[in-house]
């Protein structure tokens, strides 16, 4: 897999988030996946839906 793209967001911007709790739907060539949070914190979200992106791009930032 070298690209994929975020397909829907299932956080708002700059809601609360926890560890664990899908953020949003990336969906490649072949399947859909769901995308967990990595840290607890207050999510920013960088890219809308319907971007395709590289593998490693940032698409949000969780401060907290």
């Amino acid at each position: 897999m070298d690209e994929g793209t975020v397909a829907r967001w299932l956080v708002d911007d700059l809601a609360a988030v926890e560890v664990g709790q899908v953020l949003y739907l990336l969906e490649t060539d072949k399947v859909e996946m769901e995308i967990e949070s990595p840290a607890a914190g207050t999510i920013s979200i960088l890219v809308p839906e319907g971007t395709t992106l590289t593998v490693g791009a940032e698409v949000a930032r969780i401060e907290g």
